[in-house]
């Protein structure tokens, strides 16, 4: 019946889309009810330095499955193409993470039974890939949450109900059939909540009218429209300064984190219904960050041009749980990315990679979390990219570095945590850009293939439409900014 075996657990990875790291309820966001998160921060550990490997939805995901940074797999940008067979405008079918080995594999090699339900949006959605052997997924990766268009054993359906409530049914369907396995399972739940549309229509008419008529949402930031705001989100362009608007869009944005909580909280009953909660590792995350009004954006990192670095942008909400072999109720500070959770996951399943590890930048942080002796030192800094921005961020500082010419940034994150003033220009930062810029430097040194450079790519924020190639441009360009519309 699965894995009892808490030194071979059972992994259930879930993952949010576009969920800003402030929206939690025990980050700081009192007004946004997540109970069953709050469940998992109370029964493990909660991260709050947790980063994304590219502030963008593929090249995020991309980096969670391989451990590699996008100058490595290649995907860096969201995919506008070669994610579907059914619709025309998707064009050839690509699978963009084709010969490169995830984590799902590994464990799949070592006796796992891997599943995947929810979002792709990696390319040619049609086939499982990356180890997966259940395949049940969105066809696109965002859109409507009712009727939403899906794939399984290759054939095209439509979702009859709640997308949220899709994703969940179909994991507890494959998990229920799979119970009286002996391989432990990998079952890996991709929302596509709170991504956009956050519309009345859109999320469960109650939770909608409760946010509407009860919340103020004083607690999320909301700063004047940035002056790089891409006109590109649907939203920023429509916000009064009576806030209404804004009211309308939070609502909806909190209401598909309610029911996605909702969601994960019938996947840890259904565990410990079957007595799998204290021999299951789980994991949440989200891909990427999301700003809601924060430095004027509504929007990731590429809600603006040239992409934005702002820690609501590349940090993201974490939390693992596993009663038993897991700290209950902690809060970790170090300094972690997603590039961290492929050696932390093979070393919790004693599975080692089959290829070198070297190639992957990533450290396993099990020991500093459960606080073994011996532990090995915890890391200084984290590094991002998206495109020909690139970021090296310690406790205190960041730098943000902009190929071929800038414009740069420097921020004293000591004296200035909410990311107001760029420091890029003060002498007194001179030495720290100069040390931070050469010790970013030679570590995308170490973790660029080439060929695959995101420092030499035009990537502009609008999608990314084929293979990195020297004959072609794999990305659009058609950047509107909002000013200009």
């Amino acid at each position: 019946m699965a894995s009892k075996n808490p030194d071979r657990p059972n992994v259930l990875f879930i993952l949010s889309d576009d969920q800003g790291p402030w929206a939690m309820n025990s980050a700081g966001t009192t007004e946004l009810k997540t109970p069953n998160l709050e469940r998992l921060a109370t029964t493990g550990v909660r991260f709050d330095n947790f980063f994304c490997a590219s502030p963008v939805c593929s090249p995020a995901r991309a980096s969670i499955l391989t451990g590699q940074m996008p100058s490595q797999h290649g995907v860096q940008d969201f995919l506008r193409s070669g994610n579907s067979a059914e619709l025309p405008a998707d064009g050839e079918r690509i699978q963009y993470l084709e010969g490169r080995q995830t984590y799902v594999q590994m464990l799949r090699d070592n006796g796992y039974d891997c599943g995947l339900s929810g979002k792709w949006h990696l390319g040619d959605a049609v086939i499982p890939q990356a180890g997966f052997e259940f395949w049940d997924v969105h066809q696109t990766g965002s859109g409507d949450y009712f009727h939403a268009p899906m794939f399984k054993d290759g054939e095209s359906y439509y979702a009859d109900g709640y997308v949220s409530d899709v994703f969940t049914d179909n994991a507890i369907e494959y998990l229920s059939s799979q119970v009286v396995s002996e391989r432990p399972f990998c079952m890996n739940v991709h929302y596509t909540a709170p991504h956009a549309p956050w519309g009345r229509d859109q999320h469960p008419e109650d939770l909608y009218e409760e946010y509407r008529s009860n919340c103020e949402f004083e607690s999320v930031r909301w700063d004047p429209v940035h002056p790089n705001h891409l006109a590109k989100e649907g939203s920023a362009g429509s916000i009064g300064e009576d806030g209404e608007d804004r009211k309308d869009l939070l609502s909806g944005y909190f209401a598909a984190i309610t029911a996605m909580d909702s969601n994960i909280g019938r996947l840890i009953d259904w565990l410990e219904a079957n007595d799998l909660r204290e021999s299951t590792l789980i994991i949440f995350t989200s891909d990427n960050g999301m700003n809601m009004g924060h430095h004027g954006i509504w929007g990731k990192g590429n809600g603006t041009y040239p992409p934005n670095m702002f820690d609501t942008s590349v940090k993201v909400p974490t939390l693992l749980s596993m009663p038993g072999r897991i700290p209950t109720g902690e809060v970790l500070s170090d300094l972690l990315s997603h590039y961290d959770l492929m050696p932390t996951i093979l070393e919790f399943a004693g599975a080692s990679p089959s290829e070198k590890p070297e190639d992957r930048p990533g450290v396993s942080f099990v020991s500093s979390m459960v606080g073994q002796s011996g532990q090995k030192p915890k890391p200084v800094v984290v590094h991002d990219e998206y495109g020909q921005t690139r970021m090296i961020r310690t406790g205190s500082k960041k730098y943000v570095h902009r190929y071929p010419s800038g414009p740069n940034e420097l921020w004293d994150l000591d004296n200035d945590p909410e990311e107001t003033i760029n420091q890029i220009d003060n002498p007194a930062f001179y030495q720290d850009i100069s040390e931070l810029r050469s010790q970013m430097e030679e570590w995308f040194g170490l973790y660029t293939e080439p060929e695959r450079d995101g420092s030499l790519q035009n990537v502009k924020g609008k999608g990314q439409v084929g293979l990195i190639s020297s004959e072609t441009d794999a990305f659009a360009q058609d950047i509107v900014f909002l000013r200009d519309t």
